[in-house]
């Protein structure tokens, strides 16, 4: 029972395991990054372009993200970012979509 009382001091901030995964958390950063800005940009109406491409490449993100992930804390953030980039991405495909005004 001597393991329960040590910290565990190894690995990432959003592994349970003990292991590092680089490539996952940097899924995750990138994920809830574009999901932020996508959302905010996504209360305005002129910025729907990056709203929309924000929102879309968060989405794949998170979804690449999602099928290779380990633990449910990455899960978790991972989800979060989803959210919020699938909202940004609808919410500017509405106001004008991802060329809306560059073409016409």
């Amino acid at each position: 029972m001597a393991q329960a009382f040590r910290p565990n001091t190894a690995g990432s901030l959003f592994a349970t395991d003990g292991k590092a995964h680089p490539l996952q958390d940097t899924l995750l950063a990138v994920t809830l990054v574009l999901g932020v800005i996508a959302f905010v940009t996504a209360m305005f109406h002129g910025l729907h372009l990056i709203s929309s491409w924000a929102g879309l490449v968060g989405i794949a993100t998170g979804a690449y993200g999602q099928f290779i992930s380990v633990t449910t804390r990455e899960r978790f953030g991972l989800i979060l970012g989803l959210g919020a980039s699938a909202v940004g991405f609808f919410l500017g495909m509405a106001n004008g979509g991802l060329f809306g005004g560059v073409f016409g």
